[in-house]
């Protein structure tokens, strides 16, 4: 038997006896397993940003593990099994890649997305351009995906320089709401400002959720430095001016 198969036959020998034998394995649900699920995910992004291929298999295999628990649940309950799991994916990249499996012609990954979106419109005769966006999903990745999935059926900018006309527009009408005081406007505005500025990082190929946690961490790494240089000088923060804070905030600029 082929390796991969072996293995993969091992995994699903081990989760018939865990669901079996284990007390907690036993009693676990699809929704006790939803919050294990989030976290697991997030690891796995973590591992990713790490760029340590040891932490990625780790991580991969844990989400491998929910997979074939989900799997195992859905069989106990008669509705579908693992292997349910695995066609249902293989028949969607056949159909979605008839660049491939097909005779459809593509000249780009653009016309590959382009064409992926159009598909998953045929899948589903109730299903919308934007429909297939979880709620849940944070608010600024939902943004990029929203205007990912509207770029993709055209609705999009003819040259991504005309974006900062638009995020100009954004930023006079928030600056107006400001001067007006109105929180509620103010909150309107900035939201239009800041899905004007995503837009932006898209149309440049930015993914504006990697490109903030990279200011995050650089913002992170630069107070923690403030803060132990403030500590090895004996200093407070609290009792510090903004101008002392500051000085050191260079310092912090320089070792990043």
């Amino acid at each position: 038997m082929d390796k991969r198969l072996e293995e993969f036959q091992r995994l699903l020998d081990i989760m018939d006896e865990l669901r079996e034998k284990c007390p907690w394995d036993s009693k676990q649900t699809n929704e006790s397993l939803r919050t294990l699920t989030i976290e697991a995910v997030y690891e796995l992004v973590e591992a990713v940003e790490s760029e340590k291929d040891s932490e990625i298999k780790k991580e991969l295999g844990d989400i491998l593990l929910h997979i074939v628990f989900y799997a195992k649940i859905g069989q106990e309950r008669g509705t579908f099994d693992i292997t349910d799991v695995i066609k249902g994916i293989n028949e969607k990249l056949i159909f979605r890649h008839p660049h491939i499996f097909g005779d459809v012609k593509v000249q780009t990954a653009k016309d590959v997305e382009e064409n992926w979106e159009r598909l998953k419109l045929k899948e589903g005769k109730k299903k919308t351009v934007l429909g297939g966006i979880p709620n849940s999903l944070p608010a600024l990745i939902k943004a990029h995906r929203i205007q990912d999935k509207a770029r993709g059926v055209g609705f999009d900018w003819d040259e991504k320089e005309q974006v900062w006309d638009k995020v100009l527009e954004e930023y006079k009408e928030l600056m107006d709401e400001v001067k007006s005081g109105s929180h509620n406007e103010i909150e309107k505005e900035f939201g239009d400002f800041m899905f004007s500025i995503i837009n932006a990082a898209r149309l440049y190929g930015i993914n504006p959720e990697n490109a903030l946690e990279k200011t995050n961490r650089k913002f992170i790494n630069r107070f923690n430095y403030l803060e132990q240089k403030t500590i090895s000088q004996g200093r407070d923060l609290k009792t510090m001016s903004l101008d002392e804070m500051n000085e050191i905030w260079e310092e912090a600029k320089k070792q990043s």
